[in-house]
C-alpha cells in the first residue's frame, strides 16, 4: 500500500477555500484512476500548526500513485491547486510497512 498526504497551510480566506476544494477539488480527486481511497479533514483550530486540511490518497503501490497523478485526471487534480491553495501545500509520499 502507498499514501499519498497532502498537508494544505493554512489560507488567508478559509471559507473561499473550503468552497473551492469541496465543490470542485474533491470532484476531481474522486475521478483519478487507482485511486482505492481519499479522505481529508481539517486539522483541529487549536492546534499550533500552520496546517489547516490534511488529505490522504491511498493506492496499491507507488507505481500506481504515479500513474494515477500522470493521468489527465491527475493533472487536472495537479493544476487545480493553483485556484485555492495559494498559501502553499506540502506532499508526502509515503509506503505503508506491513507488521508481522
Amino acid at each position: 500500500m502507498h499514501d499519498i498526504f497532502v498537508l494544505y497551510n493554512r489560507p488567508k480566506d478559509p471559507e473561499a477555500f473550503d468552497r473551492h476544494y469541496i465543490s470542485t477539488h474533491v470532484p476531481l480527486v474522486r475521478k483519478l484512476p487507482l485511486l482505492q481511497d481519499f479522505t481529508w479533514g481539517k486539522v483541529a483550530a487549536d492546534a499550533p500548526d500552520a496546517h489547516y486540511l490534511v488529505a490522504r490518497l491511498t493506492y496499491a503501490s507507488k507505481a500506481d500513485a504515479d500513474n494515477s497523478l500522470a493521468s489527465v485526471a491527475g493533472r487536472a487534480s495537479v493544476q487545480d491547486l493553483e485556484n485555492f491553495a495559494q498559501a502553499g501545500a506540502t506532499v508526502l509520499n509515503v509506503p505503508r510497512e506491513r507488521q508481522e
